[in-house]
């Protein structure tokens, strides 16, 4: 069945939702929900125990780690038939909130004017490498 999403804003929201890229949420009907793990900006597959030298080359900056995030979403995202406008939901980590800016620009470059749901909160550390500043969990809606 095929998919249908419609995002679900209030009726007094903003004309203009560009700059929050917020949606108070998404409606959907039809199609096959695809849940993806949560992934940061170190390697999708690394050695456990961990070794640290493994996430050497992980961008240092927020707006770095979140473009390596959404590239390997939408890379899953497309083994499993979608894209970033599959997503309904998104849930950003952050280790420190005063980069949420830096995260929205790139969000933003990643979506254009898809808005998922999306939920983001601070945390202390990510359970990869302490110097993940993001991880991103996302669930989607392909065709089914």
């Amino acid at each position: 069945m095929p998919k249908h999403m419609e995002m679900v804003d209030w009726s007094d929201a903003p004309d203009d939702l560009s700059q929050s890229h917020y949606a108070a949420g998404v409606a959907v009907t039809g199609g096959k929900l695809i849940f993806l793990s949560g992934c940061t900006a170190a390697p999708a597959y690394h050695s456990h125990p961990h070794r640290p030298e493994e996430f050497d080359d992980m961008p240092q900056d927020m707006e770095g780690q979140t473009r390596v995030c959404l590239d390997k979403i939408k890379k899953s995202l497309e083994a499993a038939g979608g894209s970033l406008d599959s997503v309904v939901e998104a849930t950003y980590f952050l280790r420190d909130m005063t980069a949420h800016r830096d995260m929205v620009k790139v969000r933003k470059e990643y979506f254009g004017d898809h808005r998922p749901a999306s939920t983001c909160v601070q945390v202390v550390r990510m359970a990869t490498d302490p110097r993940c500043l993001i991880e991103i969990k996302v669930v989607a809606v392909v065709d089914g």
